[in-house]
């Protein structure tokens, strides 16, 4: 595999990962992340947005003046949004209605924009749609991550499935707010501990 494509693929996920080391998309991470299944949606939501807009907008780049690129870049964005969000609406409704405005707020997803501008503007529409795609991966491993956590010990189940005993007691901290923001610390931690090259000195 060529280098640069490799290093395309894997440094958002785990060296570059858009939340732990960049600390974007932080708000979605705290919002969606009670169970897994709507953890799960909303991943796969921002991977198709994000690749697919990071896409279109290098196939365009050469024809976007530069005064307007930011509008363009939004109207692209919201389009897959909508795509998104219907698709969904359509064929998993009680999804869809669970994670309420959060699908239509990843318009304004750090993640989404920063990629188009970073990568997109200057690049070839096949990097740039891997690109897309390998930052929403990182984003979306980090909500997993944290739902897998707070679904288990909040609720005692997986993608709603009882996994824990009948005589396990919810731990209905874990479901507020305030832990996942401590889960996705100690994962910050974890992962700086094992790449040193991240710890600020």
């Amino acid at each position: 595999m060529n280098e640069d494509l490799k290093k395309t693929l894997l440094n958002p996920i785990f060296k570059g990962n858009p939340i732990t080391v960049l600390v974007l998309g932080i708000c979605s991470s705290l919002a969606v992340t009670v169970q897994l299944k709507g953890a799960f949606v909303m991943a796969l939501s921002v991977i198709i947005v994000t690749g697919l807009s990071s896409f279109v907008v290098s196939l365009l780049r050469n024809s976007i003046p530069n005064r307007v690129r930011i509008i363009v870049q939004l109207v692209v964005v919201a389009l897959m949004v909508i795509l998104v969000d219907q698709v969904l609406k359509a064929y998993a409704y009680a999804i869809d209605k669970q994670l309420s405005v959060y699908i239509g707020l990843i318009i304004t997803n750090c993640i989404v924009m920063g990629r188009i501008e970073a990568f997109a503007l200057g690049n070839k529409p096949i990097p740039s749609l891997l690109d897309g795609l390998a930052n929403g991966a990182g984003y979306g491993m980090i909500l997993i991550i944290v739902a897998f956590f707070r679904e288990l010990l909040g609720s005692g189940t997986l993608f709603g499935l009882r996994v824990l005993p009948a005589s396990y007691v919810p731990n209905n901290l874990v479901i507020l707010p305030p832990m996942a923001l401590i889960i996705l610390g100690c994962i910050v931690w974890v992962q700086r501990s094992i790449q040193k090259d991240l710890q600020e000195k």
